[in-house]
Order: C-alpha cells, then structure tokens, then sequence
C-alpha cells in the first residue's frame, strides 16, 4: 500500500547545516495496517512523514502509495490521497471559518461558491455526533473558539471525511492534557479502524504505541531497529521496547517526553 524503496534523505545541502537523515531506507506498509512509530529525539520520525508527504525531497530511491509513485508528485497533489494532523491543534483548520465551512472545504461535496446547503448541514452534524462533543449543534462556531481537543477531534474528522488513502498523524495529542488526550486517541482508534484507513501514528507514550494499531516501529538515527506486529507486539510491555532498544541501538532510549509518560 505505502512502499519507500531506498530512500535516501540529505536535509540542509550544501550548507554548514546539512545532515543525512535517510541512507537507502526500505519500509513497506500494508493496506489496512495501523502503525504506531515511537524512537528517541531527532530519530527521523517527522521527516520520515515529510518525506511520504512531499515536504522534503528525496535525493534517491522512491516513494509508491497505491502502486503509483509519487516520489516527484508535489506536495499539494499528495494531500488528495494523504491525510495528515500536527501536534498543534491550531494546525489543519482555517480557523476565522465556522466548524461547518471549515468541514465543507475538506469534504469535497461541492463548490465553494454553491453555498453550504442543508444536505451537506445534515450530514455535518451525523459525522460530529459521533465525536461525542457536542459540535453538531454548534455549526456556525468559529473553529479558533474551540478548546484544543475540541479543535483536535474536528481536524481528525476533516482528514478523515473523505476516505484517505493514508492518514498520517504526528504526535497529534501531545499538545493536549492527558484526560483529552485519551479522549482524542478513542476517536482517532475509533475512525482508522472502522473506516479500515491505512495509518501511520508517531506517539512520544510508549504505552499507546503498544495499545493502538497493530503494528510499531521503533526509530533511530533514521533506521528502523524494530519492528513488531500483531501477536508478538501483544506480549510486549514498555520496558520490553526500552531493552530492545538497547539491544538493537547499544543506547539507552533518550526521549525524556516518551519516559515521563
């Protein structure tokens, strides 16, 4: 489903500044698959999303979402089949706009200038009630005067309203306190795993990248050194990712944020 073959990723060039984030790196995503990438500070978990979003160009190898390759599609044209949320929940809304324009730009149900109609207001409010947040009823809100989880959960849904071929989501609860944190991670497990959307989550709590999904990766100085799946990954603890860690780097895991969770 999402295929990067030798991908080789050089941030900086030519500058005093430049690093070699990606030398050859090969990873293979199935349809279906929810995986949860957890690694220790500047392991390359960001570019990785960078690099499959477009962000960040590519120096070799490439990059194949649903058997296309996209390694030379830009950025704009990905986001039609890449749905993907940030940690700051200011991030992916225009948020002057009310829930419902906001909501109406991101499901392609027509043109702007047609006007929001009461068809498209119906079925806004049947995909917010299943937020659980009491949106529905608040259509015409600008979306800068929601909470952050409230803002969050809206931004999910926008991403996720017409079926992505992937969803990508970058440590989106980290800005939030941990009750809606949790909150927010339900309705994220709650959409991927219904709607069957093929998914990629980088988490800094070690416990929910064992939690969700059914699949984790484990990041470091940009090579995968782990990667578990389905029953095995179910007899894992956390203090089973620390040691192998260890074992497979020869470091001890450095993400102060993942260890404080």
């Amino acid at each position: 489903m999402l295929e990067l073959k030798d991908v080789t990723v050089v941030l900086s060039r030519s500058t005093i500044n430049e690093k070699k984030v990606f030398d050859n790196l090969s990873l293979t995503i199935n349809d279906g698959d929810f995986v949860t990438i957890i690694g220790s500070n500047g392991a390359g978990k960001s570019t990785l999303f960078n690099t499959i979003c477009g962000n960040v160009p590519t120096m070799s190898g490439s990059v194949i979402l649903d058997g296309e390759d996209i390694t030379y599609l830009p950025e704009h044209k990905r986001a039609r089949k890449i749905g993907r949320l940030f940690q700051d929940p200011n991030s992916g809304t225009a948020p002057d706009m009310s829930i419902e324009e906001n909501l109406f730009l991101a499901s392609g149900r027509g043109h702007w200038l047609s006007g929001i109609k009461k068809v498209d207001r119906e079925y806004f409010k049947e995909q917010l009630s299943t937020l659980g947040m009491g949106l529905e009823d608040k259509l015409s809100r600008p979306v800068k005067l929601l909470s952050g989880g409230q803002r969050q959960a809206v931004t999910l849904l926008m991403a996720t309203m017409s079926k992505p071929s992937l969803l990508l989501l970058d440590e989106h609860t980290a800005a939030l306190d941990p009750k809606t944190a949790d909150i927010v991670l339900d309705m994220t497990n709650k959409i991927v795993t219904e709607n069957k959307i093929t998914c990629l989550m980088i988490t800094h709590n070690m416990q929910s990248a064992l939690d969700f999904g059914n699949r984790t990766l484990m990041m470091q100085n940009g090579n995968i050194i782990f990667d578990t799946r389905d029953d095995e990954r179910a007899k894992l603890t956390v203090n089973d990712l620390l040691v192998k860690f260890k074992e497979n780097s020869g470091k001890e895991f450095t993400n102060d944020r993942a260890l404080l969770s």
